[in-house]
């Protein structure tokens, strides 16, 4: 009776194999779970996370936190208030309301960063990996120019090519973006150069894989921890250097609302109104600081040495 039973019964057949596709996107997502999970350990790597996601947030939406033109329009009458509630963090010796500048600043230096690091991240890791998968001469030629180039300090260089295009915000981006590109090479290069070696890349080779697949489908994701950690940090030393070129009248022009120029514009005030100098000063130290904060925190949680 119980035999028959059995035999009755519908056979189901339940395949728990995943194509390719569904087998890389799972690992995928595995991965980015792990990191999060790992960089959530971090507490100040969180803190960071949470000052960037405002500082993204009042760079989206500006416009819908302040009106722009309370932060370009002169009023004499109201010139050098201490913060209010209306003016939460003063007016300007030109009756400017501060926190309508800061808020609006986050479009020229937060996102002058961002744009100059993409940019020459692109440039040098393109050269890094031609240089560091190929080798030979065309290693050799690209590194001697990279290494030329690097005996100028960052700031100079940049100074330099401002000084003989021209102060604007183009300018200044191109700039920082050529200035960088040296150090992202030098970088890319080291991490190209450790990946190369790897057996699965030898087996793609032997398999007749065309060089450029290799070297975009194989080596560079595998390197990209690397490149995240570099760019992250970079941002905030290159919203550091936008301010500086501005503070001393080589970067983005008045009036427009820019940290750097904003505190060279209120240094003559600092000692009868330093809120003047206080809060674009803080504007500049919390950017780098996230940026920072981050930077440590995706280095721990992208490096599989380290271990839990």
């Amino acid at each position: 009776m119980n035999g028959n039973m059995k035999d009755a019964s519908p056979k189901k057949h339940v395949s728990l194999s995943l194509t390719e596709d569904e087998a890389v996107n799972f690992k995928k997502k595995s991965q980015l779970k792990e990191v999060w999970r790992r960089m959530r350990k971090n507490k100040m790597a969180v803190v960071g996370l949470c000052i960037f996601t405002v500082i993204v947030l009042c760079t989206i939406f500006a416009d819908l936190i302040v009106d722009y033109d309370k932060g370009i329009d002169q009023n004499i009458e109201i010139r050098l208030q201490s913060p209010s509630a209306e003016h939460w963090f003063g007016t300007d010796m030109y009756g400017r309301d501060m926190f309508a500048r800061i808020i609006h600043g986050t479009r020229y230096s937060f996102v002058m960063g961002i744009v100059a690091v993409i940019v020459g991240i692109t440039i040098g890791g393109t050269l890094g990996a031609v240089a560091g998968y190929y080798g030979g001469i065309v290693d050799t030629v690209i590194m001697r120019i990279m290494d030329t180039v690097m005996c100028i300090p960052f700031m100079l260089l940049s100074l330099t090519i401002v000084s003989a295009l021209g102060p604007g915000l183009v300018n200044v981006l191109i700039a920082l973006m050529l200035s960088m590109v040296p150090n992202y090479t030098r970088v890319i290069r080291s991490a190209i150069l450790t990946v190369t070696g790897m057996d699965y890349i030898e087996a793609a080779k032997s398999c007749g894989t065309p060089n450029r697949y290799i070297v975009f489908k194989h080596v560079l994701p595998n390197a990209i921890g690397t490149v995240i950690v570099q760019a992250t940090m970079s941002v905030g030393s290159t919203i550091i250097a936008a301010a500086g070129m501005s503070f001393i009248g080589m970067g983005i022009q008045p009036p427009a609302p820019e940290w750097g120029s904003m505190l060279s514009e209120g240094r003559e005030y600092m000692r009868y109104s330093p809120y003047i100098v206080l809060f674009p000063g803080l504007a500049i130290a919390f950017s780098a600081l996230a940026l920072n904060l981050m930077g440590d925190g995706l280095r721990d949680a992208l490096d599989p040495r380290l271990k839990d």
